[in-house]
């Protein structure tokens, strides 16, 4: 079988999930988190994730009705938040069916509650849209939608939330004028609270209130380009490997792969591993992008194809046919390949097809 493959660490997914309820609540205790495993769990395998940590997790959350039942279908019983919400009101049934909590972003989704009767009430998570503008009710609207979803008997809790457009920048002031419009639309209002992404719970402490929503930083990633103390204790969740399957030695002025990116310089051992951009791996990452060469640091060189890439082994003399590569993981971080790829962690992660995920913890 081709080498390519990922490997998914369930207890380094586990470990990041604690971090993150660690850092929950408010003054640094006593909240709760909702693991992110939308996008099949960006990249790593949904019900797989969501099994490892169903014993502790506070609850899940998704994107939409499909990845909710997929979920309930292998079993997972904890409560399941729809991020997007629904998309129809003839979805409601089905939401309170299956218990599943939902997002309420938009008046139209006010005024279906409203003339749909369930058969259990609905716990609701009722979004600000506090400055990101992308889904979300306008501050004017917010209170008064709070107060008819609150008159509805099939609505059980409301927990009031928004979302931060910039809190993987640490310096930037953005985050400090959402949290004040948000405190302005909400103030007076019962019930939770939950604002926290990744960025925000890494590195925003007074945004911290009693629900957050982990996501980029359960699978092992910072989603800051600076050092930050609490993303410094993530550990890598998943390890993309392959191996190495043919091996060239061209003398000096030799191009290597399409477009002639890479010409040697003087004689140089090329190694082509079983990796490509149709599994996922970036195909305008640079020349010079890190890899892992049999557990020893060694570089990307060419343009990547849709099947395979090339390394140079000129210091890897005891590297060969057979030899294993690490594109990302646990000795070449993801942040390293994003810096040198024009994408971001959140396209890499979730870019992984093709090759099969393989689970250990």
């Amino acid at each position: 079988m081709r080498p390519a493959r990922a490997l998914i660490d369930l207890e380094a997914l586990r470990h990041n999930y604690r971090l993150a309820r660690r850092l929950c609540g408010r003054d640094g205790g006593g909240g709760r988190a909702l693991a992110v495993v939308k996008a099949d769990a960006y990249g790593h395998g949904a019900v797989r994730c969501a099994l490892a940590l169903q014993d502790e997790a506070d609850g899940f959350a998704v994107a939409c009705i499909e990845e909710a039942l997929a979920l309930r279908e292998a079993g997972i019983r904890a409560p399941i938040l729809l991020l997007e919400g629904f998309f129809d009101a003839d979805e409601l049934p089905l939401i309170a069916q299956h218990n599943l909590w939902t997002v309420v972003h938009a008046p139209w989704q006010v005024q279906a509650l409203e003339r749909t009767p369930l058969s259990r009430p609905l716990d609701v998570w009722l979004k600000l849209d506090s400055g990101m503008h992308r889904v979300g009710l306008d501050a004017g609207d917010y209170r008064d939608a709070w107060q008819r979803l609150r008159a509805l008997p099939h609505v059980g809790n409301i927990v009031k939330m928004s979302h931060f457009a910039r809190a993987d920048e640490t310096g930037c002031a953005r985050t400090d004028e959402q949290l004040a419009t948000f405190a302005a639309a909400t103030a007076g209002l019962a019930g939770d609270t939950s604002l926290c992404n990744s960025p925000a719970l890494l590195g925003w402490p007074q945004a911290r209130a009693d629900w957050a929503r982990p996501g980029l930083m359960l699978y092992g990633v910072s989603p800051f380009a600076p050092p930050n103390d609490n993303a410094a204790q993530l550990r890598p969740v998943m390890t993309l490997e392959s191996k190495i399957i043919a091996v060239r030695e061209l003398p000096a002025g030799e191009p290597v792969g399409y477009g002639a990116r890479f010409v040697t310089d003087a004689p140089t051992r090329i190694g082509v591993v079983a990796i490509g951009y149709a599994d996922g791996y970036p195909q305008f990452a640079v020349n010079g992008t890190p890899v892992a060469i049999d557990g020893k640091p060694g570089r990307l060189v060419g343009r990547v194809s849709m099947d395979m890439l090339t390394v140079d082994l000129t210091d890897h003399p005891q590297a060969g046919i057979g030899s294993g590569v690490e594109l990302w993981g646990k000795q070449v971080p993801a942040a390293e390949v994003v810096a040198h790829s024009q994408t971001s962690s959140y396209r890499l992660l979730c870019a992984v097809k093709r090759v099969p995920l393989q689970y250990t913890g």
